[in-house]
């Protein structure tokens, strides 16, 4: 079965890209569905009910299924190789992947509040949620190569300051985009 372990690996790097392109676009989608309400009342309908219908295409047939099949060729590569649970990093990574599998249910709340039409965070806040996918994939992709190379403390030290450049540039970008608006 070890002969097939590359296999695998490259369908788990192919769904967990399918995945986080899907996790990147539902939000972009919320944020847009969100912005609609400032819209007059007849294109803001019609804008809603389209976003809709592509937030629900966009999670059935892409983002949920590459999110099954990534964790399937994750279980896969573990049952092959069960001697990766005892390395340093592979714990830290499932650690991170828990909470990206959070961050992926969290979005189908938010779509099936948005598809009721409630709306609870602002587009703001979606945009710095919409951040939160990238420093976990951030954090993910740095466990996995640097492995037991890196040294926790300073790994999480540069997560945070990721972390807190990522969301200082949405709110800059939120300030210029309130200044263009005016």
């Amino acid at each position: 079965m070890d002969q097939y372990y590359l296999y695998i690996l490259s369908v788990h790097i192919i769904f967990v890209v399918s995945w986080m392109a899907g996790l990147f676009y539902i939000v972009r989608l919320f944020i847009y569905h969100t912005e609609a309400n400032d819209r007059p009342e007849m294109e803001k309908n019609i804008l809603q009910q389209e976003f809709i219908k592509i937030e629900k295409k966009l999670w059935n047939i892409i983002t949920t299924p590459a999110m099954i099949l990534a964790v399937l060729a994750g279980i896969a590569m573990i049952s092959i190789r069960p001697g990766l649970l005892l390395t340093s990093w592979l714990p830290v990574k499932l650690g991170f992947v828990f909470l990206l599998l959070l961050y992926h249910f969290r979005c189908q709340q938010i779509m099936k509040q948005l598809r009721s039409g409630i709306f609870k965070l602002t587009s703001f806040k979606l945009r710095l949620w919409n951040e939160l996918a990238t420093v976990l994939l951030v954090a993910i992709v740095f466990t996995v190569v640097l492995k037991s190379a890196v040294d926790w403390f300073y790994g999480l030290i540069g997560l945070i300051i990721f972390s807190v450049v990522i969301m200082t540039a949405v709110k800059l970008y939120k300030n210029y985009r309130q200044k263009n608006n005016q």
